[in-house]
């Protein structure tokens, strides 16, 4: 397997690297349930988002006008729960369908609401091609050093996790949710948002709880009020071959509840779980998490 390929997987986040199908140009999907997390902030002039699809998948490059759109469970089944879904794809591209909305689609059905968080990411080309070969290059530089954090970052994608996470609190009782149970899951580039957001956020401003999946898993300083984390990465993960799970080890070395999930097999991107591993496990023993936890009922307990 190539170095091509493998940084080709975390842009697209396909689900099976070999099988990865050729990116072509898609329209823009209608959206009708986006909410923009800042109402006056318009797009810059000529600016468009670029959308792609990759078999199935959707996925879209140059976002400047953040949302959210909520996947709400059925009120009879409904938690009072919240997870803010934050998609992945270098801070360049968003994987919109592997890594957001049919995540989202599956925390409703077990009753948690979920908004799938479209966050602003770094400016790409607006050709398909001339914007891969950009992409392939910028991470081919940015993950020379295994031990460090990749060298692309968005600061915007933190302030707009946290908006969204305000947001949700703000329209709890709209939606259906204890503003005490708002946690988020990300997903490489969206799991980093995610803890960007934990420990860049103060108190209230924090999610409940995080789950940080198939993020690099190096060491950061870790405050003692920080939520509970849940964690998880493929052991064969090619893109961030972690000769320690550091990260986790900050979350005890803080008294911090944390739990991982170090699969076998699975590699990059393997989004809700890889066909024949163990990684299909990752969103129900999430939930077995969360319910763990007290955060499927309202005495949650923290």
């Amino acid at each position: 397997m190539t170095r091509f390929a493998l940084i080709a997987a975390l842009l697209m986040a396909a689900p099976a690297v070999a099988q990865m199908p050729v990116p072509v140009p898609a329209q823009a999907p209608a959206e009708p349930n986006a909410i923009a997390l800042y109402p006056q902030m318009k797009a810059p002039k000529g600016s468009t988002e670029n959308w792609v699809r990759f078999g199935e998948d959707l996925a879209v490059r140059n976002v400047t006008v953040p949302t959210i759109t909520p996947v709400l469970p059925d009120p009879a089944k409904a938690t009072g729960a919240a997870v803010i879904v934050a998609p992945g794809g270098a801070f360049m591209l968003l994987s919109m369908e592997h890594e957001g909305w049919s995540v989202a689609r599956w925390l409703a059905d077990h009753g948690i609401a979920a908004f799938v968080l479209k966050y602003r990411l770094n400016q790409t080309p607006a050709d398909t091609a001339e914007a891969s070969a950009y992409m392939g290059k910028r991470m081919a530089d940015s993950l020379r050093d295994p031990t460090a954090a990749p060298g692309i970052t968005e600061p915007r994608a933190t302030l707009d996790a946290l908006a969204a996470l305000k947001l949700v609190r703000g329209d709890a009782s709209k939606w259906g949710v204890d503003p005490k149970r708002v946690g988020m899951i990300g997903f490489s580039a969206g799991a980093m948002t995610t803890l960007n957001a934990t420990l860049e956020g103060k108190g209230s401003d924090r999610p409940s709880f995080m789950a940080y999946v198939y993020g690099p898993m190096l060491a950061r300083d870790v405050p003692a009020d920080a939520p509970p984390m849940f964690a998880a990465i493929a052991n064969d993960d090619s893109l961030f071959p972690n000769p320690s799970y550091a990260l986790v080890d900050s979350w005890r070395r803080a008294h911090v509840p944390v739990e991982l999930h170090a699969y076998e097999r699975g590699d990059h991107g393997f989004g809700m779980g890889k066909p024949d591993t163990t990684t299909m496990g990752l969103l129900p023993q999430f939930l077995s998490w969360m319910e763990m936890r007290g955060l499927l009922n309202a005495k949650a307990g923290q």
